[in-house]
């Protein structure tokens, strides 16, 4: 098994008109691999770039990281929290990267501090405001 980075990741992925031979050499890479290691990290900024540089609708990524997900090519560090991340950037508004660091810290039993206002109103989250209290406490 080897890892690959977010550029063949994105690659694999999706079909970009701009970059067709470089589709086509991470396609026939993966075929002589048969399976890779996905680095959290990666799965974070192939999200990051496809809403970003390629304006990937939520649903389309939805599908393309439950693919990712059941694809047996694929082995992806912190299986665990990606599952549960992907159940709550689906439930919600809030974003995949936000959903990972809420999954890692429901898994560790914590509460998340956060000036972002759709991940604060959520279950283990609590909005730092002027008022808030010193000790975080359970929600």
């Amino acid at each position: 098994m080897v890892a690959i980075d977010t550029n063949i990741l994105v690659r694999l992925l999706i079909d970009d008109p701009e970059a067709v031979q470089q589709t086509l050499l991470a396609r026939q890479f993966l075929k002589t691999v048969r399976q890779v290691y996905v680095p959290q990290i990666v799965q974070v900024e192939c999200v990051w770039v496809l809403e970003r540089a390629y304006k990937v609708p939520k649903e389309q990524l939805l599908s393309l990281l439950t693919t990712l997900y059941d694809s047996r090519v694929f082995v992806l560090q912190s299986e665990a929290y990606f599952l549960s991340a992907l159940q709550l950037f689906r439930d919600t508004n809030v974003g995949f990267a936000d959903s990972l660091i809420l999954s890692e810290v429901q898994s560790e039993k914590l509460n998340l501090f956060t000036f972002d206002k759709k991940l604060g109103h959520l279950k283990n989250c609590q909005l730092l405001t002027e008022t808030s209290p010193l000790q975080p406490s359970e929600t």
